[in-house]
C-alpha cells in the first residue's frame, strides 16, 4: 500500500510539472531567478552523483547498500526532492497565478508524501536513520 501512495505522489508531481511547463510557468526569465533554478539543478546533479544509480524508480522503497550521509545528504535528507521543489517555486516568483501556485503546491505535496513514505522504509531498513534525521533536515538545511 505504501508503494501505491508513493507512486501516486510521483505521478501527481510529474503531472503538475508537465502542466506548469505547458502553461509556461516552470522556468524563470529573470537572470537572478534563472540562476537560482540552475542552482537547484546543480543540487540535483550533486545528489544523484553522490547517491549513484542504485535507486532510480517510481516507488520510494529503499535499495541495497549503505545509508548515504555524505555530499548533499549531509544537510538534506531528500536533496533531489528539495531541488525539484526549489526549482518549481522559483518559477512562480515572477508571474504567479492561482493555477500555477496550485500546481506548485501539488508538486510539493506529491513529493512531500513520497518523503514521508520513503522515511518509513529507511527507518525500517537502516537503524541509524533515526540518528541521521537529527542533523539532516528534509528540505531546508538546519531548519526543516
Amino acid at each position: 500500500m505504501k508503494n501505491f501512495f508513493s507512486i501516486l505522489g510521483f505521478l501527481l508531481a510529474a503531472a503538475a510539472l508537465v502542466a506548469l511547463f505547458y502553461l509556461h510557468h516552470l522556468f524563470a526569465h529573470s537572470p537572478y531567478l534563472l540562476g537560482l533554478q540552475i542552482g537547484a539543478v546543480v543540487l540535483m546533479i550533486w545528489a544523484r552523483v553522490t547517491f549513484g544509480l542504485r535507486s532510480f524508480h517510481a516507488a520510494a522503497s529503499t535499495s541495497k547498500g549503505e545509508l548515504v550521509t555524505r555530499g548533499p545528504y549531509r544537510y538534506w535528507r531528500h536533496p533531489i526532492y528539495a531541488s525539484i521543489i526549489y526549482f518549481v517555486w522559483v518559477g512562480q516568483i515572477e508571474k504567479p497565478t492561482a493555477i500555477s501556485l496550485a500546481l506548485a503546491a501539488v508538486v510539493t505535496l506529491g513529493l512531500f508524501s513520497r518523503m514521508l513514505i520513503e522515511e518509513r522504509f529507511l527507518t525500517e531498513a537502516y537503524p541509524e536513520y533515526t540518528e541521521y534525521k537529527r542533523f539532516a533536515k528534509r528540505l531546508i538545511p538546519f531548519v526543516f
